[in-house]
């Protein structure tokens, strides 16, 4: 099966576990002063939701879907969750979702970019920044699941920065999601793109 199939859904476990190990990348001359990675703090349960969303409508992200304002709250306000937002000049990026676990470790529980912004560096670099924050917040190692409905540079990206896999599962598709974003909450005749 190759990674562009989309019938069945190839999960992959990644990890780094050193600090030796990680391959950071710096901003290009080009946006290295425009560039800033900051803290959603205080917490925001329905910026979370937008981010989730922006990023992750196009690659199917799932498990969220029926999360209530409650849920969403109940996730954002744990003492050992953040959210990190990429923000070139005023514009948000990318993001991710960092998450201490309870064996020292810490996990990436969301990363992406926001479509217009795929394809011009920002990604190494938003990793770069999430992969020190992880460390910061006393890391024994940094892990993260990503599956072959995301972007296809984003385990080749991961692997880049010295995250190696650790496991390969096989399971159904996640089903598309119905876009929000641009529809005012109606039902779209239009199918997704693939």
């Amino acid at each position: 099966m190759t990674i562009d199939d989309q019938s069945q859904k190839i999960t992959w476990e990644l990890t780094l576990e050193d600090h030796g190990s990680f391959q950071a990348v710096e901003p290009g001359n080009e946006t290295a002063g425009r560039l800033r990675f900051r803290a959603v703090d205080p917490p925001c349960a329905e910026f979370n939701w937008f981010l989730f969303q922006a990023v992750g409508e196009q690659h199917r992200w799932g498990g969220r879907g029926d999360w209530d304002r409650e849920t969403w709250n109940e996730l954002i306000k744990k003492q050992t969750f953040e959210t990190w937002v990429g923000y070139l000049e005023g514009t948000p990026v990318g993001y991710t979702e960092l998450e201490r676990q309870e064996d020292g470790s810490v996990r990436i529980v969301c990363f992406g970019l926001l479509p217009q912004f795929i394809g011009q560096g920002l990604g190494s670099v938003l990793l770069s920044r999430t992969v020190a924050r992880a460390w910061d917040m006393g890391a024994n190692r940094v892990w993260l699941r990503t599956c072959n409905h995301d972007h296809p540079h984003a385990r080749p990206n991961y692997e880049a920065r010295g995250f190696r896999l650790v496991e390969e599962t096989v399971g159904p598709p996640n089903p598309r999601l119905t876009p929000v974003i641009f529809t005012g909450g109606a039902e779209l005749d239009e199918t997704p793109p693939a």
